[in-house]
């Protein structure tokens, strides 16, 4: 058993990585569809469209920023209304690798992801 508990305060904030195939315009319009609603409903910040691999993503996605106040509201609404798309909702906790590993939350099928391209923070 563990010494000690993380605490949620650490949490800076969430990112959400909407994956989709850029070569299927059903999966292409859902995310667009997806990606209007949360700038419509929520504060959060909507990065670039990747239709290509980047960082440790292997396949295309956008990322959703948000505050940890805003988790109760974004979550449960991407989980209702994601279709087939795969969602990764994970913290910002300071270390990127454990992020997108033991902290990650997946909506749909999970993706593996290039998690050597993550430092970790104990590097």
């Amino acid at each position: 058993m563990a010494d000690h508990f993380a605490e949620s305060v650490q949490i800076e904030g969430y990112h959400a990585h909407i994956y989709y195939d850029p070569d299927d315009p059903a999966s292409r319009a859902l995310a667009a569809r997806l990606r209007e609603g949360l700038g419509e409903r929520f504060t959060v910040r909507l990065g670039r469209w990747h239709d290509e691999a980047v960082g440790p993503h292997p396949v295309s996605m956008y990322q959703v920023s948000f505050a940890a106040a805003e988790f109760p509201a974004v979550v449960p609404w991407l989980m209702l209304n994601r279709g087939a798309l795969s969602i990764l909702v994970h913290p910002l906790s300071g270390d990127a690798y454990d992020d997108h590993s033991r902290f990650a939350l997946w909506l749909g099928p999970q993706i593996d992801l290039r998690l050597e391209v993550l430092r970790r923070a104990a590097e």
